[in-house]
């Protein structure tokens, strides 16, 4: 029994051998296969693709059968592309319906979606500079700046002090907004010279075990930065379960509407908001900050229409689904930042 099943691992092998790397003299000059089964499982072929696993039934190995598969997968996602862009903008719930109810090939899978979205969105913050502008050399210039500005302004605030002792006036609101710039100069000093997170304080006022992360940020501000930034861009999907539970809170009742569902409503949303964010960065790239500083009220609104199309609700029910929405995505987004800052901290 051992000698037949040994002949028969081989001749498996062998066949097996022959369906993924045919011998030399076996494939035709013109890069043509000629086969009877599946090169893929073996299965007995009856039509222009295997009824088993799906894949096409002729396959062609030469380089331009190589590039008229990327062709045709640039321009199948390109067609995807323009049919589900518009549709995510102006009727989102409607296209959720669509492919929750089995319309898929007619729109780019949320996932699909979602993970273009993010590397476009990585991909366009680098290359406007947005994400090197919160570096840690850009904040402490933006501190300098804050203290010269915070310096003027009290100045001016003791000579008007001043004047209106002289003129025998009351002082006292000037003498609290005196006080409190001096606060803020003293802090933003504090913060710029290290001071803020010096040993002492980081170990009275900090719980222990988050200690090491605060002085890894005082010590390693750079290293620190670019790590926050490779964990947010690897842990991005992190954001979609950290965001279907809140859709159960919104909808405990609705037996019509599962976990999928939720989870294809929040993907899809996110995956514009995310454009949005690509929006905004070029606008103020190309200098139009006002155009972008709009796209802040876009959110809410779309919201709005993705929840009332997505789950068949009434204006009322919609308003206050979405003012709940805009609450648990703030509180999500702020557990997302909370794990990037800590994953890139240690």
């Amino acid at each position: 029994m051992d000698g037949i099943d040994a002949v028969g691992d081989v001749v498996t092998g062998g066949l097996l051998a022959r369906a993924v790397e045919p011998q030399a003299g076996e494939l035709p000059a013109d890069g043509h296969t000629h086969e009877k089964n599946c090169l893929n499982c073996g299965t007995a072929l009856q039509g222009p693709f295997c009824a088993a696993c799906g894949q096409k039934a002729h396959v062609v190995r030469s380089v331009g059968a190589f590039f008229h598969d990327f062709i045709q997968g640039l321009f199948n996602f390109e067609g995807k592309i323009w049919r589900t862009l518009p549709m995510l903008a102006w009727r989102p719930g409607e296209m959720t319906r669509r492919y929750i109810a089995g319309e898929r090939a007619r729109f780019i899978s949320p996932v699909a979606l979602y993970l273009f979205t993010v590397f476009a969105m990585f991909a366009v913050l680098n290359f406007t500079g947005a994400l090197s502008s919160a570096s840690p050399k850009k904040i402490q210039e933006g501190l300098k700046t804050e203290i010269v500005d915070d310096q003027k302004q009290l100045a001016k605030l003791e000579a008007k002090r001043a004047l209106t002792l002289a003129a025998g006036k009351e002082v006292a609101d000037l003498d609290r907004r005196i006080a409190k710039r001096k606060v803020d100069i003293a802090t933003n000093q504090k913060v710029l010279s290290g001071q803020a997170f010096s040993s002492g304080e980081v170990d009275n006022d900090t719980p222990g075990w988050i200690r090491p992360f605060i002085e890894n940020a005082r010590d390693n501000p750079d290293m620190v930065s670019m790590k926050v930034q490779d964990a947010a861009s690897k842990y991005s999907w992190l954001l979609i379960p950290l965001s279907v539970p809140f859709m159960w809170l919104l909808f405990p009742l609705r037996r019509r509407f599962n976990t999928y569902d939720h989870a294809v409503f929040v993907t899809y949303s996110l995956s514009f908001m995310m454009m949005l964010v690509i929006a905004g960065g070029l606008f103020i790239e190309i200098g139009l900050p006002t155009l972008a500083s709009l796209l802040f009220f876009v959110p809410p609104f779309h919201m709005y229409r993705h929840l009332k199309q997505t789950y068949e609700l009434g204006r009322f029910s919609a308003v206050m689904r979405t003012m709940a929405l805009v609450t648990f995505a703030i509180i999500a987004a702020s557990l997302f930042a909370a794990a990037t800052v800590a994953i890139g901290a240690m």
